[in-house]
């Protein structure tokens, strides 16, 4: 059992917040990966996650896309942190959260692609201006401004 599990364990479904952090990785082509996802179910976001106790927001970007995709991160860019009411979510179990959310960008990584099947329906990069439907909210927020850097 995770940190967020022992934690929800203790508090049930009270608001908490928790410090996550999610990935741009651009391809060679100048292609996103991202991952369509089971929760909520059929909806493209950014690799990433949670922190887990005693883990910089480098560590949880590294080992969450390690874990999702099979691909190891090297250098890391931020892009920007993300917090406030907009970053509230209330799950599907009722679960409510606020997400203090750490975006980096990374083009250097090595590995294959391969998917964690619990957490993912696909894996796929797409073109800029072809990104899928629908997106985590905040993805969609992380990606326009990291799309209008240069």
């Amino acid at each position: 059992m995770g940190y967020v599990e022992e934690l929800r364990a203790i508090v049930g479904h009270r608001p908490l917040i928790f410090v996550g952090a999610v990935v741009i990785l651009v391809d060679d082509k100048g292609r996103i990966l991202l991952q369509q996802r089971k929760f909520p179910h059929g909806t493209w976001g950014l690799p990433g996650g949670l922190m887990e106790l005693g883990e910089s927001t480098e560590d949880v970007a590294r080992r969450e896309v390690s874990e999702e995709t099979g691909l190891m991160v090297k250098d890391l860019n931020l892009i920007n942190i993300y917090s406030g009411p907009d970053q509230f979510i209330k799950a599907e179990n009722g679960d409510e959260f606020y997400v203090v959310t750490v975006a980096y960008s990374s083009e250097t990584y090595t590995g294959d692609l391969t998917m964690d099947a619990t957490e993912s329906i696909h894996l796929a990069f797409f073109h800029p201006n072809e990104l899928p439907t629908p997106l985590v909210k905040s993805h969609e927020k992380i990606l326009k401004e990291f799309l209008t850097w240069g």
